[in-house]
């Protein structure tokens, strides 16, 4: 798959900006940047469109900014002469995409039904837009349209909000949901920007779902580790379980038989998508610690990041 359409899938969220004003363009990129989105699509729905691309790869060179609504060959020279990265499309242009594939442009055709489907293997596109998502039927729909085809990512959008943007990214087939809600074109041309970052980190943390597990805590030894977890149990009434490495005891504590990462130990904290939620914290300069990821199944399960926080080292765990 291309490199932007990882990054777009990394990210989860396609903030899709309709935008009348340039004067806007700077702003709107600090704003979902600071928010943790740094891709996201300006629709050719306004004159204004390739001159808020302009403004933003000029002003905010590390933002991955595609032009949207793109109906013709035209229309793509002007956004790509304008800065944009990628392409999205309402429908299935053949002459559009053959275009973008010609010049090693990355392009998402919309579709709605198999038979576009089957247009975009046979282009070898990797990802194609789901649109109008909702009113086609919505995520029982995609479900039944994709059974077939295992080797292509969506990217649903059209009346997609907040309330139903989990369950479209746990789909497999999701690539990443793209949606206006938390950039409506009222609030852009009122300068609300305030609101659409509110907005905009809702739908972060709403994506990624981070909640403590479980606190460890370091022991020197064996016998320490029992001796701590049978306090806990005196204290809490929790239940014991001993493990190869440690003492879970009940689901909240985990006491460790030896001293690992941590001075003290470490915080479990569970995410509903360990690589986005890597991705989303290297944006504030959180790395991870490449030898303690753990697998599960083939994909990755948990991993430690590499900083402590009141000596205690962060654990990231998939629920």
């Amino acid at each position: 798959m291309d490199d932007i359409l990882k990054k777009i899938g990394l990210q989860g969220i396609l903030p899709v900006a309709t935008v009348e004003d340039e004067k806007k363009a700077a702003m709107l990129a600090q704003t979902l940047r600071e928010c943790g989105l740094t891709s996201f699509e300006v629709t050719f729905r306004t004159q204004a469109a390739a001159r808020v691309i302009e403004r933003i790869t000029a002003n905010s060179p590390q933002m991955l900014v595609g032009a949207g609504t793109i109906i013709s060959v035209d229309q793509v020279r002007i956004a790509i002469d304008a800065g944009a990265r990628f392409i999205v499309s309402p429908g299935f242009n053949p002459k559009v995409v053959e275009y973008c594939i010609s010049n090693a442009i990355p392009v998402v055709p919309g579709i709605t039904t198999p038979t576009e489907i089957q247009y975009a293997l046979e282009y070898g596109l990797d990802a194609v837009k789901f649109f109008p998502a909702e009113a086609c039927g919505g995520l029982q729909y995609l479900k039944a349209i994709a059974a077939p085809f295992r080797n292509l990512q969506f990217i649903p959008t059209g009346g997609i909000d907040q309330s139903m943007l989990l369950s479209y990214l746990r789909f497999p087939g999701v690539l990443a949901c793209a949606g206006s809600w938390m950039v409506n074109p009222e609030m852009i041309e009122a300068g609300q920007f305030e609101k659409i970052a509110a907005l905009s980190r809702q739908a972060v943390t709403t994506m990624l779902g981070f909640e403590l597990r479980h606190i460890g805590m370091n022991s020197p030894s064996p016998d320490e580790a029992l001796n701590i977890a049978h306090q806990i149990e005196k204290i809490f009434q929790l239940i014991p379980q001993d493990t190869n490495g440690s003492i879970f005891v009940g689901t909240q504590f985990e006491v460790l038989k030896r001293h690992y990462l941590g001075t003290h130990g470490h915080i479990a904290i569970t995410t509903n998508f360990i690589e986005r939620a890597i991705a989303y914290l290297s944006l504030k300069g959180i790395g991870i610690k490449p030898e303690t990821k753990s697998e599960k199944n083939g994909k990755l399960s948990t991993v430690y990041l590499d900083l402590e926080i009141g000596g205690f080292a962060i654990h990231l765990v998939q629920v």
